[in-house]
This record gives structure tokens, sequence and C-alpha cells, in this order.
């Protein structure tokens, strides 16, 4: 065995002799420029504005940044970005994510997310493998009046290659510790200067972490296979269609989670009996077609995305078959948007669009419950029907008032209506029985989501910015509930204040600090269902988040060139009382870390003695996350902890060796906690793990 501390010492005292002077390549001026003057345009944002200008909090992470810390899905993102935090619930079904101390761990996400301008309205299409990916874009704070619904923490704005940006083939072979082969590859061309196409693929093949001791082997295999197709065609000076179409098929095993001792803090072994696990086909296509006229331009974007998957679970987490429960989705969400903007003003800008979108699925539960007498009692749901439909229109200004000083408004009207179908089995002693066969009556929400903001540029270095919007969450029908109260919850409601300054300084200095307030009107808060079988959404009365954020980084000086982002988030329910034994007034809100903690650091370095290698990159990140709490009584509680992750890159001309380590220090924490009845049970953390890649462009 390696003793961890050579391996420390290995990736992180590189001799100093190798540091010289040196010319910025291409690359790394293109870096420089985007730190000093921020002018990289923000396409989450609709109107492509510059992120200097744009008056609201936001982290972009491009594909330098994704290859140097090897990021490869939206969890790794998280270690970049000040208040983002997306746990590890042990599968890709269940993906939320908390941004500022907003998010929903089951039904609807409370954060929006994008892909090549693709919706994605389902939390279990979040956790994807990236591969193919020209940046991340992550605006925080609400974005209703631009995004509408579920966008009330933020909105995600994932960008794949373009070929007319990238062009040649790709390929990458990485191997790792405890079973993991990966292998990327792409190819990017152009036809004359009008039309380009790409085609890129990525197999991942995981062993897992944890054992299972009762049936033996990993807990937490995976085997995925993903493909994306890309065509655009520049029809004219005026017009221009893109096409794209990317699919997901993965396969996992799950769950790993163990019993957890309250006592002695903790985790045991997993030892459920019964196989588990979650498989996902996932299917994405977009049509974009864009007319540029003098001034203005029109954008229309039709999306379509199939969603079929099948989790099976071992309710009881035992050795003995107590509950099991089966759940497939099936669900198609189709969406149009047209967004028609101005282009080249400076005095005054605008935007406007209508939006409308289509929800419909499937669902069926069955759930088995081995001790029922006088035989096994299956509970058959069957035809769950979900239907969601939607539309809205909305329109954004920005005037400026004076010299430096502009005002931005802008307000949205958002409506959907969501209706439920049930149909209930029971067998018993062989003998099947409906129990019910019900369709509810359609719940609706009409919103207005207004935006107001005020940026003003003391200098053109120097932009500050304070704003007011709104965002929310629509209601809905929980698909498990035990009382008649519980099958229902309303719409979320949130209204968001913020102050912020955005500056550079000493001519290679970037800083992004931000202030942030805000309430929360009937929260969705999750809840396990009284038998400790299942969970639903439940309402409570008020919360409020508050906190600040601050992001500082360098452009490359001498090969160098870091990052620290910083979040603080405190965040309390302030009102939710369900009788006099259950009273969580004051108490934080479950799954927000009060801190996270990001320094990222890189050196590169040219060797210009050697035939061998021209470049020598090290790359170092360092995440900190805590303390949170897992539960609403606040007395499961996950102390801060810190990653490592460290890599090392050998580049030769079109050839790059890299060899890599996560969490370097095999720190302990639990990646997820949950209470199911009396018990408690507890996901570990992934420990170290090490890796070596081998990539070649052509």
């Amino acid at each position: 065995m390696i003793d961890k501390r050579f391996l420390l010492v290995f990736f992180v005292m590189i001799p100093v002799w190798f540091q010289a002077e040196v010319p910025v390549d291409p690359i790394e001026k293109q870096v420089q420029d985007e730190v000093n003057l921020r002018e990289v345009e923000i396409n989450a944002s609709r109107t492509q504005t510059r992120m200097k200008d744009l008056p609201a909090s936001v982290t972009v992470v491009n594909a330098s940044s994704l290859d140097k810390n090897e990021i490869s899905t939206l969890n790794n993102v998280s270690a970049m970005i000040p208040n983002f935090f997306m746990p590890d619930y042990g599968t890709k079904l269940t993906s939320p994510v908390y941004i500022r101390g907003i998010g929903s761990r089951i039904n609807s996400p409370s954060v929006g997310m994008y892909v090549d301008q693709v919706p994605y309205f389902e939390k279990s299409s979040f956790d994807f493998d990236f591969f193919d990916v020209q940046k991340v874009e992550v605006l925080r704070g609400p974005q209703g009046t631009l995004f509408g619904r579920n966008s009330m923490g933020g909105v995600i704005n994932i960008t794949s290659r373009s070929p007319f940006d990238v062009q040649g083939t790709h390929v990458q072979l990485m191997a790792g510790t405890y079973g993991m082969y990966k292998l990327n590859a792409g190819h990017y061309t152009t036809i004359g200067d009008k039309l380009g196409y790409s085609i890129s693929a990525n197999y991942l093949s995981q062993d897992g972490y944890h054992a299972n001791i009762t049936r033996g082997g990993q807990a937490d295999s995976l085997r995925s296979l993903g493909l994306r197709l890309k065509l655009e065609y520049r029809m004219s000076d005026r017009w221009k269609l893109n096409l794209s179409s990317s699919f997901e098929n993965s396969d996992q095993s799950g769950y790993p989670y163990a019993p957890f001792n309250k006592t002695t803090q903790e985790i045991g072994s997993i030892v459920y009996n019964q196989a588990s696990g979650y498989n996902r086909f996932l299917l994405s296509n977009a049509l974009n077609l864009k007319y540029s006229g003098k001034g203005w331009s029109a954008t229309n974007t039709f999306s379509y995305q199939y969603l079929n998957d099948n989790q099976q679970l071992d309710q009881d987490f035992g050795p003995d078959s107590i509950y099991f429960a089966g759940q497939l989705q099936n669900q198609h969400n189709l969406a149009n948007e047209l967004i028609v903007q101005s282009t080249g003003s400076r005095n005054y800008s605008w935007i406007t669009g209508a939006f409308v979108f289509s929800q419909t699925g499937r669902n069926t539960v069955v759930v088995d419950n081995y001790r029922a007498t006088p035989q096994m009692e299956r509970w058959f749901q069957k035809d769950y029907l979900p239907q969601t439909r939607g539309a809205a229109l909305f329109h954004q200004s920005s005037y400026k008032l004076l010299p430096g000083l502009t005002l931005t408004g802008g307000l949205r009207f958002d409506f959907e209506s969501t209706q439920l179908g049930y149909e209930y089995q029971s067998t018993k002693a062989g003998v099947t029985k409906l129990v019910a066969d019900t369709v509810y009556p359609s719940l609706s929400d009409a919103v207005l989501l207004p935006k107001v903001a005020l940026s003003y540029e003391l200098t053109p270095d120097v932009h500050t910015y304070a704003s007011y919007s709104s965002g929310y969450k629509p209601g809905g029908f929980n698909s498990t509930f035990e009382k008649p109260e519980h099958l229902m919850f309303k719409k979320e409601s949130s209204y968001n204040y913020e102050l912020g300054v955005k500056t550079t300084f000493l001519n290679y200095l970037f800083a992004d600090v931000s202030v942030f307030y805000t309430d929360l009107k009937n929260q969705q808060i999750y809840r396990t269902a009284p038998s400790g079988r299942g969970s639903y959404l439940d309402n409570s009365g008020v919360s409020n988040n508050k906190g600040f954020e601050a992001t500082l980084q360098n452009s490359v000086f001498h090969g160098f060139e870091a990052m620290v982002a910083y979040g603080y988030t405190y965040s309390k329910i302030l009102e939710y009382v369900q009788s006099e034994q259950l009273n969580y007034n004051d108490k934080f809100t479950p799954y927000i870390p009060r801190q996270t903690l990001s320094v990222q650091a890189t050196q590169t370095f040219r060797i210009s003695t050697s035939k061998l290698i021209d470049k020598v990159r090290l790359n170092v990140l360092y995440n900190q996350t805590g303390e949170l709490y897992w539960n609403l009584a606040n007395n499961l509680k996950e102390e801060r902890y810190g990653l490592l992750n460290a890599k090392l890159s050998l580049m030769h001309k079109n050839l790059q060796l890299d060899v890599w380590g996560k969490n370097l220090t095999n720190t302990q924490y639990r990646a997820f906690m949950f209470e199911s009845g009396p018990a408690v049970f507890a996901q570990p953390g992934k420990p170290m793990q090490l890796g070596v890649n081998v990539s070649y462009n052509w």
C-alpha cells in the first residue's frame, strides 16, 4: 500500500526551478482577457450580457476548468461555486440542487437547468456524465422573470461544444481505482463556412466504493453510455439553424445506505438483502432557429425530452425481507420558447418572450409487505398519471438613465395547471381488489414575477448593483400520502434582495462579492410518511435565508492562476407548527451547508529543454462544506469537512497524460443521512481515489 503522505508530496511539492519567464500561449491569453475585462458573455442571462454588466451573482466554469479539476458531473461542479450544494443520494434518481438555501429533495426542482437550450423539468435527469461540455454557467438567486417556474434558487445553463468553435477529433481513456474505466471521444468538423456537425460519445464503468456484506459485491456500481449529435447550419447572414440530440442510458446498483448509531455517531455495514438499483434512459432534443434583423433578433427553440426509468428499493435496508418498493416512470416533456430582443443598442435594450410546455407521464408503484398476514400484501398503484401544462409571457427592459447608471425592470406572467389520476389495487391472500380509482380536480397556479435592478459603473473596472427579484415553485400532488391532508401541497414563493460589486484591480485580479436576503412563503418541506415508508411534501409558513458570497481569481501570471470562492448561508424555518409535539419554529433548514469554501490553484511550466514534454501542469483543488443538518429536528448534524483533489498533467504536442487523485486525505464524512421511522441510515462519503488519463487530439 502506498503511503498517503507520499502521495500528497508527489502531487503538491513540484520543484520551483521549473518557473521561468515564458510567453503566454493563446489559451492562457484568452483566460487572462476574460478575467481582466470579464468580456465573456453569459448565455444563461438570455440577453448574452457580459459578466461584468450582469446585475446578478454568476459563476462560469469553462471547459479548461472542467478538465483541470477533473469535473465530470454536476455534483463535482459544486466544489467550485459558492453557496451551491448537490449532495450524493446514492443514485441518479434523486439529484436535488441547493443554491443559497433553496432546493427540493423530491418532486420538481427549485433550481432550473438547461442543456443546449433544453429545459430539464425533473431532478432525476440532472445527474448525467459530462462530456463535450464547453461551459457551465450558474446564476444564483431567483430568475423568475426570464425563466419562470422552478428557478427560485437560480439557473444552471450547460452548453456543449460547437463545431464552429472546435474542429478535429478528441479521444480520452481513463482508468482509476475501485474499478473505474472511462472513454470520451468526439469529432467536430465544418463543411465550408455554413455547415458544421459534431458527434461525441461517453462510456463509464464503475465497480463502486461500498460493499454490501449481505448480498456480496458493491452497493453502488454504475454503467452508463452517452451520445450527443449536433448540427449547425448558417443559412445566411441572418438565418441560423441548430439541431441537437443527446441520450444517456445508465444502470446503477443502489443504495449504499447503512444503519447509523446516533449515540456512537458511527456508520454500520450495508446489510440489505434484496437487489436494489436504478435504471434510466434519457433522450433530449432541440431545434433552434434564429433570425437576426437590423437592431433586433428572434429565436425560437422547440425541445422534447423523454425520460424512462425504473427504481427498485429494499425499503427496510435490513437483512430480512420486510418492505420492498418498485417505481417505473415514463415521462414526455415538450416545450417551445420564442424570444425577440434588441441587439446593438447601448442606451436601451429589451427582451420579450413567450413560453409553453406540456409535461405528461405515467408512473407505476408497487410496494410489497412481507410481514402482512396471512400472506404477503402487495399494494399496486397503477397508472399514477400526472399531467402538467403551462404558458408564460415575459418582458424585460434595460435603460441607461445616466452615464454608468442603468435601470433594469421586468415582469412575467406564468400560468400552469396540474391534474392527477390514481388507480389503486391491493393483493392479499391471493385476492386482488380495486381500492380506489380517482381523478382529482386540476390544481392551477397563476403568478406575476417582477424584477427590478439598478446597476452603476463607478469606473470601467468597478460595477455595482442592487436588485429585487421573485420566484416560485408550483404546488402539486404527492404520489405518496397516508392522510388526506397530505395529498396536495401549495406553491412556494421567494422574494430576494441583493447587493453586489464586481471589480478588476491590479490589472489581473477579479472580485465578485454579493450579499442577499431572501424571504420564503409556504416553503415546501420534505417529510417522511408516518409509517416510515415513502415521503411527501408539506408547506411551512415563513422561512428566511440570508448570507453572502465572494469570488476572487487572477488571470494567468507566469503560468500561475488561482481562485478562492466562499459562500455563507444562514437558512431558518421561522414558522412551522404541526402540533404541540411537532414544533419546528426557529430550526435550521435541512440540507443547507452553512458555509462553502473552494480554493483552486494551477501552475503551468513550459519545458524548453525536453523533447518528450512541452508543458507540465499541476492543479490543486480544496473544497470545504458544512455544517449542515439532515432533518427538521436538527438532531442529525454533519460537521464541517474538507476534500483535497489534485491533478498532474504532462503535455507533448497533441498528447496529454494526467495523474489525478480525489479526496487525497481520505476524509471520512457522511454524504447523506435520513430517518425511516425510528431508524437512521447514512451513506458514507467516497474514499480516496486515484486515476490516470491519456488524451489525444488530431
